[in-house]
């Protein structure tokens, strides 16, 4: 059985919304759904998850945080445990900027462009991601929050993890960003695709067109994915193949968040342009259509695709799937072939200058600081921990 919940009023990017409320049938005029899957076998470990479909509210990150924090309450009033936030949603993504380049050139007009969206971006660590952890502890969810990062004057477009407890479990910057992303984000390296083992299951996230990259799906099964947390720009339709491939693929649930944006969800011109196609849109142009989803490692499709407006997806995981799934297909077990086909992931942090000083170990702790400092780091890994 499946129900709808509807809110009360539009989701807005500057006041706070009220709580949601049950009803029959959703209206038609685009408030807030979410869909909640209540199906499921009672003997097995189930899982309420969310996938967040909102806009950024572009060139203000602090709003954005308090935008965050709203949906991330209400979905917790659902009763979910495990929130994912869509692609670049703090920091925000730049659909439809080119920055001013052009081979061989670069405006002055796009320099700015870039250093008022440096701006926008965080720090990892940093106070916006101790805020994040704070809401995660606060209303007892696992968080997968789409950032951007910056990290001195370069940007990468980054997953963040927060457990139930309020804490920073690790990130996941996109190894590889799509055509134009490639001149405002750097390259992750193999030293960022984690697995988090966690007691609602193994949880991980690669980005939008990453996902396409069959390599990295195969590290990210080894490393026992059992929760493929998707973040995207992408809303086209054929968007939809991909993420059920990966489920069947991975036995895995796969969790994809997109956020759903009118023209006037990005500041007006001249201020922001949409280049090419600026005169074509209105105000209330749909500029990305949303889609996010939530698949079963069956290939069933337990919640949207939603194309209706901003929205809250949710459905109830059933981890039982898992091993009914694997049963058939275990594509690094015993479907895998290591004799003929295997592969290698080189996993250390790839960083263009090393200090030799930088290797040598402090000797100004005491051996009891040292203990007291391993102690305090087990106590804290002891609910969840990087594979």
């Amino acid at each position: 059985m499946q129900t709808s919940l509807l809110a009360d009023k539009q989701i807005n990017n500057s006041t706070p919304k009220h709580k949601m409320s049950l009803v029959p049938v959703p209206q038609p005029d685009g408030p807030l759904f979410a869909e909640v899957d209540m199906g499921g076998d009672a003997s097995s470990t189930t899982v309420r998850a969310t996938v967040v479909q909102a806009s950024t509210v572009f060139y203000d990150t602090p709003a954005t945080l308090d935008k965050a924090e709203r949906l991330l309450a209400e979905a917790a009033g659902y009763g979910s445990q495990l929130v994912v936030f869509p692609e670049a949603f703090i920091g925000g993504y730049p659909r439809g900027s080119n920055f001013g380049v052009t081979i061989g050139n670069r405006t002055a007009k796009g320099k700015e462009e870039f250093r008022k969206y440096h701006a926008l971006a965080i720090d990892v660590p940093g106070p916006e991601v101790d805020r994040l952890a704070a809401m995660a502890g606060k209303h007892k969810v696992y968080l997968v929050m789409g950032v951007i990062e910056r990290d001195g004057y370069t940007l990468y477009c980054t997953v963040l993890f927060f457990d139930s407890q309020g804490r920073f479990l690790g990130k996941h910057r996109k190894i590889m960003p799509t055509a134009l992303e490639r001149i405002i984000w750097g390259f992750g390296d193999g030293s960022t695709i984690p697995v988090f083992e966690t007691p609602i299951g193994k949880i991980g996230a690669a980005i939008c067109w990453e996902n396409r990259m069959p390599l990295l799906r195969t590290a990210m099964y080894a490393k026992g994915i059992e929760i493929y947390c998707a973040p995207t720009a992408d809303s086209r339709d054929v968007w939809q193949a991909s993420m059920t491939h990966i489920a069947l693929e991975g036995g895995c649930f796969v969790l994809s968040a997109n956020q759903f944006c009118r023209r006037k969800d990005y500041p007006s011109p001249p201020d922001y342009l949409f280049s090419g196609t600026e005169d074509e849109l209105t105000p209330d142009s749909v500029v990305c259509a949303g889609g996010s989803v939530i698949i079963s490692p069956s290939g069933a499709i337990l919640a949207g695709p939603n194309y209706n407006g901003e929205a809250l997806v949710s459905a109830d995981l059933d981890l039982g799937e898992i091993a009914r799934a694997k049963f058939d297909f275990d594509v690094v077990g015993h479907y895998s072939r290591p004799e003929v086909l295997s592969l290698i992931v080189r996993d250390h942090p790839a960083k263009p200058v090393s200090f030799t000083s930088a290797s040598k170990k402090p000797k100004t702790l005491t051996n009891s600081v040292w203990s007291h400092f391993a102690l305090t780091n087990s106590q804290m890994n002891k609910s969840s921990k990087a594979i």
